[in-house]
């Protein structure tokens, strides 16, 4: 893959222009990163409302039928649920990982096996989240394992 970047003072917007043969799955993938990184999520703190890069957001979790997002040191409310989310987040690097919560796998730092097929993540903020065995094949199929 050939990249080329063009700097122009006059430039008003970041403009992407993608010249190819046809879309393949590669494609498909810098597409949705692309989308990702101008996708906005509003979130409540202290009573004002701010708005969030998805790419802000470490994860998201549901606690007493509540919905907060978590960034690199800030927790924000939102008033959307959070099968809401997943399906708003499908495109992007967001992956269910338990019944509560969603994690974004390009904030995983490590990752280690637990007991009964559940996978520790350790994410870039030093958070340890747990990915139930029922989500833990996301992982595995995002790393090329089986």
């Amino acid at each position: 893959m050939k990249i080329n970047i063009q700097i122009d003072d006059n430039c008003k917007e970041t403009e992407v222009t993608i010249t190819c043969a046809a879309m393949n799955d590669e494609l498909e993938k810098v597409l949705a990163n692309l989308r990702a990184l101008d996708f906005k999520l509003t979130g409540i703190k202290n009573g004002q409302t701010f708005i969030l890069d998805v790419s802000q957001i470490f994860y998201i979790e549901t606690v007493d039928k509540k919905t907060f997002l978590y960034t690199e040191s800030d927790i924000y409310e939102t008033s959307m649920r959070l099968y809401e989310l997943e399906q708003q987040l499908s495109a992007s690097d967001f992956f269910r990982s338990g019944k509560s919560s969603i994690i974004n796998f390009n904030k995983i730092k490590s990752l280690k096996s637990d007991i009964d097929g559940r996978i520790i993540v350790i994410l870039e903020n030093s958070e340890r989240m747990i990915v139930s065995k029922q989500y833990a094949a996301y992982i595995k199929n995002k790393l090329g394992r089986s």
